[in-house]
């Protein structure tokens, strides 16, 4: 058994870019993020003739009411606002949409631009020229940009897991926790999300809650989501865990959260985030959202994480679009045979390595890549971001 070890070394330092809105980036894309799904190929030719552009598309169009529009809205507005954007296009069909996240940049300070289809007569080519023109405008400015260092402490982390064995529980998300703990010593914020991974595990995490208040968000959020499979006839088993996850060793929804809240390391629990809602201050959050990970990314991401680390088991390439995310496993072939996918290879914990360094190693892998090192989902082009809905349109 892998035992935790004092923390030696929390700071590093990172070079990175100062957003004129106060907030610390660790790339300075330009992103251009569409609003409506009938706006999304138009966007989606501009972005193909800006190379270095993000695009962030929400697929879905004007009828969305009550919890899934106001979901919707803090998830685009806090996508908007992402540290790692260096200038920013809107696009959308629904004027009304694209005042309500033009407005998230009103204070902000970067170069931004909006476009909305009715401007140009409803004409898509002629929507895609305007988006590239200003894109490319946008594009010289933000790439003027210089980086500085910076401290750790400006970091936030989102810390995920998925495609788990037994190896992520036993040593790689208990890697991810001793690196929760140096960056939130050194004055940073990390957020742990995947709700239904607090199942079984929920009065360990309640002991840490700073607040009686926080510790019964948290038993409320494991409640809401076990009782939202048994109102409709799910048996999670096969589900989460997954069949790859039980064919792996993992055979129950406790055993897989017993390894997956070790992601979250020791430090007190500041708060319970709704999914995509950005944290009031630094410290260990958790979020409570969907447990798929290309959802749960994009909440870390619209809440302001720059960076994700991601453990995994057998292997899984998907990554944040906006947020570069180091993939790491402590499974020794899956290591050897997906060696452009995995970023940070801790295998050697499995054979008794020692945690605080391997600890140590990971914070400057980190560190190389908050200053510019390309991660293999970035090099590949494997990012996207992915939006729940909680609700019917009209």
């Amino acid at each position: 058994m892998i035992q935790a070890t004092p923390i030696e070394e929390s700071a590093i330092e990172f070079s990175g870019y100062a957003n004129a809105n106060g907030s610390v980036g660790v790339r300075t894309h330009l992103l251009i993020l569409n609003l409506t799904g009938l706006t999304e190929m138009a966007a989606r030719r501009a972005s193909a003739v800006l190379p270095g552009s993000v695009l962030v598309s929400f697929p879905y169009g004007m009828g969305m009411v009550g919890d899934d529009l106001a979901a919707s809205v803090r998830l685009l507005s806090g996508l908007a606002r992402h540290p790692n954007a260096g200038a920013i296009v809107l696009v959308s069909a629904d004027r009304t949409r694209l005042d309500q996240i033009s407005a998230a940049l009103a204070d902000d300070g970067r170069p931004n631009q909006a476009f909305c289809l009715d401007a140009v007569g409803h004409d898509a080519l002629a929507l895609s020229h305007r988006i590239a023109s200003a894109g490319a405008r946008l594009m010289r400015v933000a790439s003027a940009s210089r980086r500085k260092p910076f401290a750790s402490g400006s970091l936030c982390l989102g810390v995920e897991c998925g495609l788990s064995d037994p190896t992520s529980g036993i040593a790689a998300n208990r890697l991810i926790g001793a690196v929760t703990d140096r960056v939130l010593a050194a004055g940073g914020t990390v957020i742990l999300g995947e709700t239904l991974e607090w199942l079984g595990v929920e009065d360990e995490l309640t002991v840490r809650a700073m607040k009686p208040e926080v510790a019964k968000a948290i038993k409320e959020a494991v409640t809401r989501r076990e009782a939202l499979a048994l109102d409709n006839g799910v048996d999670l088993t096969g589900i989460n865990p997954n069949r790859r996850n039980i064919e792996e060793g993992l055979s129950t929804i406790e055993e897989k959260a017993s390894g997956a809240i070790a992601k979250s390391g020791t430090a007190p629990i500041e708060g319970v985030l709704a999914h995509g809602e950005a944290p009031s201050g630094p410290g260990l959050w958790l979020m409570d959202q969907p447990s798929y990970s290309p959802e749960s990314l994009t909440g870390f991401a619209a809440a302001g994480a720059q960076l994700a680390l991601f453990s995994t088991g057998s292997g899984n390439s998907y990554t944040s679009a906006l947020m570069p995310t180091i993939k790491i496993t402590a499974n020794s072939e899956t290591a050897q045979s997906l060696g452009t996918q995995i970023d940070f290879d801790c295998s050697a914990l499995m054979s008794g390595a020692d945690l605080n360094t391997a600890a140590a190693e990971l914070m400057e892998h980190i560190s190389s890549v908050a200053s510019g090192m390309l991660t293999f989902g970035e090099i590949l082009g494997e990012g996207a971001e992915v939006f729940s809905r909680f609700g019917e349109a009209l």
